[in-house]
């Protein structure tokens, strides 16, 4: 049995990740929300490869086409803990012509691989491939259980992804009590010299809304002093224009304190005067790290109102996409409350929870040593992400969510940009990189 610490992963896998990657991306999965998905192909393809490695995946369906798949690698101590490394097969809508080149083309070009998914998340799907395979040619096995699931829906709703997974097939993740996924581990240039790789330790919850405002429908000409339109337009005034109090979580003191200190200022997040914003300012670009997660959110992002032109409305809605940072769930809803007023009704459109991890864990020094195995000269910090993942949905099992979908990326490569973006793309070096540390760390988990 070869040393599950010290064996490098073969250079093979350096190929099949990047292969993986653009098969991966050819293969259409764009989820456009409201089941309209199929993500069997994709799931297809991931199974017959962990299949080659040797394990047994199972497919699995809540709806017919919308397929997620589970398989497990058994560790050599049976008392240890399982770990968890999920990555969803879906991805967002993307208009061909808008892109450089086809972004279903899977094209690698200059030492790039082009397209949707590249980085959200058919990277990290591949680097999982290409490490399960390599440790069957090696003949490795971790310490603990490992669970991989490849889920659908992440992009919509999860009901027929990790949803469905977690409330039906929960003996799957049996053992399991962590989990690492994507958002996590990439270089984050936050200046000259100054290399950062923020690993996610939470996320802030969502609070989608619909706001429905009723009011006297009539003609267009007369006056209405109960117009739905009006009212709505107002309440969404208010909701957009909201000062939202500051809320720091221990992740993101945790974030400020270590960003400070890397920048050589005091951060003082314990001070009875504490000023974030005071603080953000002196952290340069690293502030973009922290600056969507130390507050409550709610962005009016789509309005319905009316028929005709000249016909005043009897009702009109909008929706909200709202965030709430861990314990800020009772905060958000008051505010709710108040700025709609008592003409516009609101209710969750779909709702999720917060999230936080320790900081302080054997698990996230086993996260940062991986990395600074491989990039000494990068700086681990933890981060909350601002949006979610499926990892809201496998705490309802126990399981605690790291973001770790490890990327060295060159100066210039705007890594958030790519997320949902036009272009998306990720380097194959990076590839590399990310299965060499992945590799690295699930031996030692």
């Amino acid at each position: 049995m070869a040393d599950v610490t010290t064996t490098p992963i073969d250079s093979r896998a350096l190929d099949e990740v990047v292969t993986f990657t653009s098969e991966l991306i050819r293969i259409d999965t764009t989820n456009r929300g409201g089941g309209d998905c199929r993500e069997r192909p994709a799931a297809e393809y991931v199974a017959e490869r962990l299949a080659d490695a040797g394990l047994e995946p199972a497919l699995l369906e809540r709806t017919p086409g919308r397929t997620n798949v589970v398989a497990r690698i058994e560790g050599t101590d049976p008392s240890a803990d399982a770990l968890l490394v999920h990555g969803h097969l879906d991805v967002v809508p993307a208009e061909p012509d808008d892109w450089s080149v086809h972004p279903f083309s899977g094209e690698v070009r200059d030492g790039v691989v082009w397209g949707r998914g590249a980085v959200d998340m058919k990277n990290m799907d591949a680097m999982v491939l290409a490490v399960a395979r390599a440790w069957k040619r090696a003949g490795v096995k971790p310490r603990r259980d490992i669970v991989i699931a490849y889920t659908a829906d992440e992009e919509a709703s999860a009901i027929d992804g990790s949803d469905f997974l977690a409330s039906t097939h929960a003996g799957l993740f049996d053992g399991c009590t962590e989990g690492i996924s994507e958002s996590g581990a990439f270089t984050f240039h936050a200046g000259p010299g100054m290399a950062l790789y923020p690993i996610a330790a939470g996320e802030r919850g969502t609070a989608w809304l619909k706001l429905t405002a009723h009011g006297r429908a009539g003609h267009g000409s007369k006056v209405n002093r109960s117009n739905a339109v009006t009212r709505l337009a107002e309440a969404v005034s208010r909701i957009g224009g909201h000062e939202w109090p500051v809320r720091l979580v221990p992740t993101v003191r945790a974030a400020l304190s270590e960003l400070a200190a890397l920048h050589g200022i005091d951060a003082g997040v314990d001070a009875p005067d504490f000023d974030v914003d005071a603080l953000m300012s002196k952290l340069g670009r690293a502030a973009a790290l922290v600056e969507p997660v130390v507050r409550n959110s709610a962005n009016p992002t789509m309005l319905d109102a009316g028929y005709k032109l000249n016909v005043i409305p009897g009702h009109a809605t909008a929706y909200v996409d709202g965030r709430t940072v861990p314990g800020g769930e009772d905060e958000f809803r008051e505010t709710m409350d108040r700025l709609t007023g008592p003409d516009v009704e609101w209710e969750y459109h779909h709702q999720e929870i917060a999230l936080q991890a320790p900081v302080d864990s054997p698990t996230f020094a086993k996260l940062r040593a991986a990395i600074e195995r491989f990039d000494p000269d990068g700086h681990v910090v933890p981060f909350c992400m601002s949006g979610g993942t499926d990892a809201k949905q496998f705490s309802r099992l126990g399981i605690t969510g790291y973001g770790f979908s490890p990327l060295k990326l060159p100066p210039g490569f705007d890594y958030a940009a790519m997320f949902h973006g036009v272009d998306e793309r990720v380097p194959v070096d990076a590839l590399h990189f990310g299965v060499n540390v992945l590799d690295h760390y699930l031996r030692s988990a």
